[in-house]
């Protein structure tokens, strides 16, 4: 008997009886695998031995509608799904979001797999529930409305036995399931137990997909973070909480329901914040009245635990006026209150998924002296993470200490490196010289560009880390250090190591953990990092004014030269602007001439999206409170995506309202 129809009879004698099956191993189902193979069988008549399968694929026009519909939930979306394929890149795994009923709206596959997941139903618009699928990651997850792992077997379709799914779910500020990510392979030979590892990076990623939607949701509120810890506050672990101007509460994510030991958010929401701090609502909502910059201690008036509360910042910018002249609209930005020529690691954070990973790592080594290698393209912000992962750690009183291996000629980056003693070469300075090592022992010594560095140093530089000591040139005499390194390189240092030009040696001593750092392009949070420059980099304390088609142009300009080159251009232009107004003509030529955002997503996706919103529209006689409510939107956010994909407020058969 073949294996589809050992799957087959295990099932339907699973299901008539609760017993173990007369065919095949034994099996001990989960009670959720158990139910769902009951709700397969009983409710939706599914037949596990089917032979014959195709996917259930909606047509282009639903699929059309629902990416217009989630356009919010992709861009978060997207952009962690990302992050979490580069991290389980190779291991023959699917990464797929679907919404609230199983159909599939982003998937991101090894391309070297695509044709086999495809065949597995796994494609865009395919409907994953469980009354069409059976048993699985997506539709069991969605019935459950839990994290659900569905290892082989556990299909109720036999011919979907080959996959194992890890599905996690993904709620809006009200609790209600809105989406499901999922990680799926096909032939895992582990076990159910080693499932738990990824099925723990996806609950993890939809957590923070989740924050970020809230965060989203309420931009026009007041929003604030809390942690019991103040280093958690602002990062995905802490509670978010959105309060109105009055000091209502309007809505709280999951994690502050638990931090505050709540039984639903019936029991929050509605009351006034000061119910639940001890700090009065006027401290924390007006303006004139509160500090933005600081975390608070409170205490909880329930269980009178202690809190460290604070702003949310990326909120508080998206509430910046905008001020609208007779010609031109500008923002207003409040002003920073000091320039900081150091970041903290929260100040790194941002909202973008893949640097609030890389924060976590980093503290998790902070205290450590586990070598740290930051990879990223030129002006990422490689040192500036560097001294900031040094303020987080132990040895933040003490030296860091930065040498550019590419700034030096080769020459003197030996001298640089190890330091000489009085007369070591002619030239040479009459005390000697202490070398970076010897500076930063006790502290940091940070290598940036370590690509760059000649073979004959890495060897010696080897020796340093491994020993512990350092030779200055001149001198028999070794003299102890105590190291901590870190080290950035934009070049692919593996592939270095491939031409001879990098020792491998050198490589795994100094990698003991990877900070990918991403460009400024690709950053989910790239708003905002301009409006923190803007603000930080403005002289005196003034306030910050810009015309709105200038700011367009800094979130439409690629930044090739990343957060360096934004910071000097916005100094730059902080300079030369006329009463502390940025105006289009103050932009360098490259970012006042550069293309826009409509002119640059003129592709097939956004065209779809353009003419399903356009039918929409249409469809409800110009009414965009109805064609809103239709889409599950609010009439700004619908206005907000006519503006991105430029449709005239005339695209109806009726005139828009």
């Amino acid at each position: 008997m073949d294996a589809t129809a050992v799957h087959a009879g295990n099932v339907l004698e699973l299901v008539r009886e609760p017993k173990t099956p007369a065919l095949g191993p034994p099996l001990t189902l989960h009670p959720a695998i158990a139910g769902s193979w009951r709700r397969c069988a009983l409710d939706y008549s599914i037949d596990p031995g089917r032979r014959t399968y195709a996917p259930t694929v909606i047509d282009a026009a639903q699929l059309a509608e629902r990416l217009v519909q989630h356009a919010d939930l992709l861009q978060i979306a997207s952009a962690e799904i990302d992050w979490l394929y580069e991290h389980i890149a190779g291991s023959g795994y699917a990464l797929v979001l679907t919404d609230a009923s199983g159909i599939v709206l982003y998937e991101k596959t090894d391309a070297t797999l695509v044709d086999v997941f495809r065949s597995a139903g796994l494609m865009i618009g395919a409907d994953w529930s469980e009354r069409q699928e059976g048993t699985n990651g997506i539709g069991t997850c969605i019935a459950e409305n839990r994290p659900v792992i569905v290892y082989r077997e556990e299909h109720f379709r036999s011919c979907h036995i080959g996959l194992s799914c890890s599905g996690a779910p993904i709620r809006d500020h009200s609790g209600n399931l809105v989406a499901v990510l999922d990680a799926s392979t096909l032939n895992a030979r582990d076990t159910r137990a080693s499932l738990a590892h990824t099925m723990a990076l996806v609950s993890l990623s939809a957590q923070l997909i989740e924050k970020c939607l809230f965060l989203q949701q309420f931009q026009s509120e007041t929003v604030f973070r809390f942690h019991a810890r103040p280093e958690f506050v602002n990062l995905q672990h802490s509670g978010a909480i959105a309060v109105s101007r009055d000091g209502r509460i309007v809505a709280v994510d999951e994690t502050a329901l638990w931090l505050l030991r709540a039984k639903n958010r019936a029991s929050l929401v509605g009351r006034g914040i000061d119910e639940i701090f001890d700090v009065s609502a006027a401290e924390l909502v007006e303006p004139s009245r509160r500090t933005d910059t600081s975390l608070r201690p409170v205490r909880d008036v329930t269980y009178g635990r202690h809190f460290f509360l604070s702003l949310d910042q990326e909120a508080a910018a998206r509430r910046s006026i905008s001020v609208p002249t007779p010609t031109r609209e500008i923002l207003q930005l409040p002003p920073a209150p000091t320039r900081k020529s150091i970041f903290t690691l929260e100040d790194l954070a941002g909202e973008d998924a893949q640097m609030a990973r890389n924060i976590r790592s980093a503290r998790r080594v902070a205290t450590s002296r586990v070598p740290v290698m930051i990879q990223g393209p030129t002006g990422a912000g490689k040192e500036m993470f560097a001294r900031a992962l040094h303020a987080a750690s132990d040895r933040a009183n003490r030296p860091f200490v930065a040498l550019n291996c590419a700034a030096i000629p080769e020459t003197l980056i030996e001298s640089e490196l190890f330091g000489y003693t009085a007369g070591a070469f002619t030239g040479a300075r009459r005390s000697g010289m202490k070398g970076k090592i010897l500076q930063s022992s006790g502290g940091t010594l940070f290598l940036d560009e370590i690509g760059d560095m000649q073979l004959s140093l890495q060897t010696r530089l080897l020796r340093v880390l491994e020993e512990q000591e350092v030779m200055p040139l001149g001198t028999d005499t070794p003299i102890q250090v105590d190291l901590r390194v870190m080290c950035a390189s934009h070049q692919n240092l593996r592939a270095m190591i491939a031409r001879g030009a990098f020792r491998e040696d050198l490589y795994y001593r100094l990698n003991g953990i990877t900070i990918e750092l991403p460009s400024l392009a690709q950053r989910s949070d790239k708003e905002r990092l301009i409006r923190e420059f803007l603000a930080t980099e403005s002289c005196d304390g003034r306030p910050v004014a810009i015309e709105m088609d200038a700011f367009q142009r800094l979130l439409d300009y690629s930044w090739p030269g990343n957060i360096r080159e934004l910071r000097n251009v916005i100094r730059t232009i902080l300079a030369i602007c006329d009463n502390d107004v940025i105006r289009l003509v103050d932009l360098p030529s490259e970012v006042r001439l550069c293309q826009t955002h409509t002119e640059e997503t003129s592709e097939a996706p956004s065209s779809i999206e353009r003419d399903a919103l356009i039918q929409c529209i249409r469809d409800c006689d110009g009414n965009m409170s109805r064609a809103a409510e239709r889409l599950g939107v609010s009439r700004n956010t619908l206005y907000r995506r006519c503006k991105r994909l430029d449709i005239p407020l005339q695209h109806s058969r009726g005139p828009i309202v």
